[in-house]
């Protein structure tokens, strides 16, 4: 067995790392050999494990658990309730002391373009969300309008209904603020090993080791997956290594530059529960003064807006109580995120990492108290500056700032299937994009980048590496969580993608549906003693549309529906493409990024078949498949779906 540290561990970690020394190593290697070889015999012993091992090691805490999930992201809460759904035991370990990831620290307005491709986790949770805001304020509220089907909750509610979500599975442990050190691992055989168990440092110098059966990695930073040796990529490929029209610097070169950063501050407008922001530490007004002519020349009218008449982009429309998600404003004059100082943090030490998140935290909350306050400000611009500020009502812990620095990407796994621009090309001739018959999840996003870099100064520069490409809806292949080499790992959040790939992915309810699937890809680890790159796609999939999570985006047949299950297995078999021409209407707008139903992406139950496509539905069946007689398209997929399960 081979342990693998955290090169970035520190002084104090390797010290205790140390410590712990040959008497967990023994209980350790003991109990992973029995696990390895003799399974049946490895599940008892990791029942009694915690207790006889604290014999070897009082500083050091020995649990064992079906699955161990590293990071309480969207993503990682899915694939916990997931697991627990499939009986399994679960670990959820959060280095953090917060719950939620972006989503409960100021993300709150959420990307996705319709709501037909919310589904399965994330479909749920908006559910028990606008719910919520029904209950307390009543369905016709203003609070229940503005929660916009609960995919606009303030990060408060959304971090009560995620934890309420947890607390429902006794078989979920969560333990926060525990930050991986090192894996043990068993040799490789065949060209994989697996992870037998991973340790994490606690505060005050103690310590926990986790034995697992199966781990996820479900961190925005992939620190789990790196700390495994799984490869992994940083920056930006060049145009020619995927094919990709998008990549690469302007010479179509690699690069080793990520995406941007920066604060997602929720803000109000409602005086009683305004918070003044805080000087940031250090705070010098020279740092800010570069703003000013933008305002002098007319470029900037005004400090928040929702298009690029401003700096803080308060997004439209407005989340509840008169509260707003302020992010960057893309090809803005003055922006927010900074990417001329991210690339070292994804794989930076905690040192690196804190100062870079530091620098964020002074410029997104300097600029700000600068407007607001300085009386080299004109008095127009520092009256609109204050329309808006801090919460009392959210944050409280952190003086109204959110907790957590949006990171859209850092280390992106290079895995079973690389996710590229490619994989969302629109078919020739057809309304839908390419088919993945092995799909896990679905996306109607954009392909999207806030930047890479920047020329010039905060203030008289610009960013370098923005894209946005809208593309249809899009299927994700279950190979973009699966790593090369370890045969008990998923990485469903730094998942295996391009950088332009990962533009499409990096979305909290994508997220959420490659977290639900990777927790149903380790029950059927568990439940059938295969390799996570070896279990049954087909079976896998049945799970998620037992549990409500499309593989292929369909907008009439919702998750709700009984024939919902039928629907999704028939269209990622391949049924629903050709049944809409490529040239479709853009999809109406609701406002701000949101849209209508993408057109061309239905079923339409009651369309009697015709001829055509009775004939080609016949050659898609699989072996063994009756085909039907019913006349209607619904019907006739219900009913070669019934004769399939029998």
């Amino acid at each position: 067995m081979k342990t693998i540290h955290n090169p970035d561990v520190g002084e104090v970690g390797v010290k205790l790392l140390l410590n712990r020394g040959v008497r967990i190593l023994f209980a350790v290697v003991f109990a992973s050999r029995i696990l390895l070889y003799f399974r049946p015999v490895g599940c008892v012993l990791l029942l009694v494990l915690p207790c006889w091992t604290t014999l070897f090691a009082e500083d050091t805490q020995v649990m064992s658990a079906d699955v161990c999930i590293y990071g309480s992201t969207p993503g990682g809460i899915a694939a916990a309730v997931s697991a627990a759904k499939g009986n399994c035991t679960v670990a959820l370990v959060e280095p953090t002391d917060r719950n939620g990831g972006l989503l409960t620290s100021g993300l709150s307005n959420t990307d996705f373009r319709s709501f037909e491709a919310l589904t399965g986790f994330f479909f749920e949770f908006s559910q028990r969300v606008q719910a919520d805001y029904d209950r307390r304020y009543g369905s016709k509220s203003e609070q229940a309008k503005a929660a916009f089907r609960g995919t606009h909750g303030e990060p408060s509610v959304n971090l009560r209904i995620l934890e309420s979500m947890l607390a429902e599975y006794p078989s979920i442990n969560v333990i926060k603020e525990n930050r991986i050190q090192s894996v043990q691992t068993s040799e490789f055989v065949r060209g994989r090993r697996r992870l037998v168990s991973a340790s994490f440092a606690e505060p005050g110098n103690k310590s926990r080791m986790i034995v697992a059966k199966v781990f996820i990695d479900a961190t925005y930073e992939g620190d789990l997956m790196a700390i495994s040796g799984e490869s992994f990529h940083v920056g930006r490929e060049s145009r020619e290594q995927y094919g990709e029209s998008m990549a690469g610097n302007e010479l179509g070169q690699a690069d080793g530059q990520v995406q941007g950063y920066n604060l997602r501050l929720i803000v109000t407008n409602v005086d009683t529960n305004k918070r003044a922001i805080p000087k940031p530490e250090g705070y010098n007004r020279s740092d800010f003064l570069g703003v000013l002519p933008w305002f002098e020349s007319g470029k900037l009218k005004r400090v928040f807006a929702a298009d690029h008449s401003g700096i803080f982009r308060a997004h439209f429309p407005y989340l509840p109580n008169g509260k707003a998600d302020v992010n960057d404003t893309p090809h803005a004059a003055v922006r927010l995120s900074m990417p001329d100082i991210n690339d070292a943090y994804p794989n930076g030490d905690d040192k690196t990492r804190a100062e870079i998140v530091r620098q964020h935290y002074y410029y997104n909350t300097g600029l700000l108290y600068f407007l607001q306050n300085d009386a080299a400000v004109p008095q127009a611009v520092r009256d609109d500056a204050g329309q808006w500020a801090l919460c009392k009502d959210e944050f409280t812990e952190s003086d109204g700032l959110p907790p957590k620095l949006y990171i859209r990407e850092a280390r992106r796994m290079v895995g079973q299937h690389i996710f590229a621009e490619n994989d969302t090309q629109q078919v020739d001739g057809d309304a839908r994009g390419m088919l993945h018959t092995d799909s896990i999840a679905i996306g109607d996003y954009v392909h999207n980048c806030h930047g890479t870099g920047r020329t010039g100064s905060r203030f008289d520069g610009k960013h370098s590496g923005e894209f946005y490409k809208q593309v249809p809806p899009y299927q994700i292949p279950y190979g973009v969580i699966l790593p090369q080499k370890c045969e008990n790992l998923l990485v469903p959040v730094a998942c295996s993608a391009s950088h332009v790939g990962f533009g499409a992915l990096r979305m909290e309810p994508l997220w959420c549906s490659l977290g639900q699937a990777a927790g149903w890809a380790a029950v059927e680890n568990i439940s059938n003693d295969k390799p996570v790159q070896d279990i049954d796609v087909a079976q896998l999939q049945r799970r998620l549309h037992l549990d409500r999570s499309a593989t292929i985006y369909v907008s009439d047949v919702p998750p709700t529906s009984p024939d919902f299950g039928a629907v999704q297995w028939w269209g990622t078999r391949g049924g629903l493409h050709g049944l809409a021409s490529a040239e479709q209407p853009q999809p109406q707008s609701l406002g701000g990024q949101y849209v209508a139903a993408f057109p061309g992406h239905f079923v339409e139950p009651t369309t009697i078949l015709t001829d055509e496509i009775r004939s080609r539905w016949n050659q898609l069946l699989p072996p063994g498949v009756q085909t039907s007689t019913e006349l209607k398209r619904l019907q006739w997929i219900a009913a070669v779906f019934a004769s399939f399960n029998d």
